[in-house]
């Protein structure tokens, strides 16, 4: 009797642990059925919590939340009041998790000035919290070349500026010129820039300090070329570093036939403009839950792209009458998921997929400028008020 309790016991045991692997797999009893079906999850994640889920148009909660659900197609959509919505086509498969993370953006986003000195250029430093500003308001006091530092801290109004260079001083040196035809180069490890001051008939260069006021200017106008050469060779080996973390077979297609544009912060994914067509080899092996939107393989030249090392899937960019320098027009955005484009009378945001372009922003602002802060804000040039302002300062767009 002891042995058959035994036996007994251990086959209960058994089949509870198949059952509880069975359900943690996917596997649910359909009572009308009277069968057991596979089943998938669908987990969602949201920022801001708290938001919306719908499936089919149904709703099902609130984020964060699992759904488990039989195999099939389904439309997924993230909604919360005040902010823009989030949709995407699904094609779920029996014992399988597909995780989504969205992020939705205010309809009304705020605006927090960082500077009152009156800009008549920006140059955003790629790759840094920094931003290089000319400030030229008739006042031989402040008139000059700044440099902006976004803190770790929470940004607040009106953050003391680095001097760089007085115009008073400059104009010693060069002349009666402006600073808004200035040109700036900078070096790729953002202690120094070459200034190339455009309005004069002979162009001169010099190269500053960006951490320190500078009292001496070195002209290095007839040197300018080879300086920029080099810091180009500089930038390609760092690429060329970055891509030794890729799967070989996708570095050797990036050295030969990309553009790189930039890295995500993460670096895991790249954003990249082709410089001739060709075919992307397949990596690794084909997984089975990943990203489901359609990627593409054979790549065009002078088209615009994103490759996801983690997953190996290259997402080309819908995107018509992109411009150079690509990094006036568009950017990463700090959570390594989203591209941020600037299309010049508005500021949108779209999944690195192409998926889900949103406008985030579409006030008055300077086409020609836009930043991605660290903290995920946007920063743009804008003047919200010209009868008493002549030109922008810096603002920072909250979108989070």
């Amino acid at each position: 009797m002891k042995l058959i309790s035994r036996i007994i016991i251990l086959l209960i045991f058994l089949a509870l642990l198949a059952g509880t692997i069975a359900y943690a797999r996917g596997y649910r009893l359909d009572f009308q059925k009277q069968t057991v079906t596979s089943t998938g999850i669908i987990a969602i994640s949201a920022f801001p919590k708290g938001s919306k889920v719908y499936i089919n148009q149904e709703l099902k909660g609130a984020t964060d939340i699992n759904l488990t659900l039989p195999p099939g197609t389904y439309e997924v959509e993230v909604k919360k009041d005040g902010y823009t919505s989030w949709k995407k086509i699904l094609r779920l498969k029996g014992e399988l998790v597909l995780s989504l993370d969205v992020l939705l953006y205010p309809l009304n986003p705020s605006l927090s000035p960082l500077t009152n000195i009156s800009i008549v250029k920006a140059v955003p430093i790629n790759q840094s919290n920094k931003v290089i500003l000319f400030s030229e308001n008739e006042d031989e006091t402040k008139d000059g070349i700044y440099l902006f530092e976004e803190s770790s801290g929470p940004i607040s109004f009106f953050r003391p500026l680095k001097l760089l260079a007085l115009k008073k001083d400059l104009t010693l040196k060069l002349g009666e010129f402006s600073l808004k035809d200035t040109e700036v180069e900078v070096a790729p490890d953002a202690k120094e820039a070459i200034f190339t001051f455009g309005a004069l008939l002979n162009k001169p260069s010099y190269l500053l300090n960006l951490s320190e006021v500078n009292e001496s200017f070195f002209d290095i106008s007839s040197s300018r070329e080879t300086l920029v050469q080099a810091w180009a060779r500089q930038i390609e080996e760092v690429n060329q570093k970055i891509l030794e973390a890729y799967p070989k077979e996708i570095a050797k297609v990036a050295s030969d036939s990309f553009h790189v544009v930039e890295f995500s912060p993460d670096e895991s994914k790249l954003l990249y403009l082709a410089k001739q067509s060709t075919t992307l080899p397949q990596a690794i092996n084909p997984l089975i839950a990943v990203n489901q939107t359609p990627e593409v393989r054979n790549i065009e030249e002078n088209s615009l792209y994103v490759y996801d090392k983690k997953e190996d899937r290259n997402y080309k960019l819908e995107i018509p009458n992109f411009q150079e320098p690509m990094s006036n027009y568009m950017s990463w955005y700090s959570d390594s998921k989203h591209l941020v484009i600037n299309e010049g009378k508005k500021i949108s945001i779209i999944d690195f997929d192409d998926q889900n372009k949103q406008t985030v922003f579409s006030g008055i602002f300077d086409g020609n400028f836009f930043k991605i802060s660290t903290e995920g804000k946007i920063l743009i040039l804008t003047n919200l008020n010209p009868d008493a302002n002549r030109f922008p300062d810096l603002y920072a767009v909250g979108i989070r």
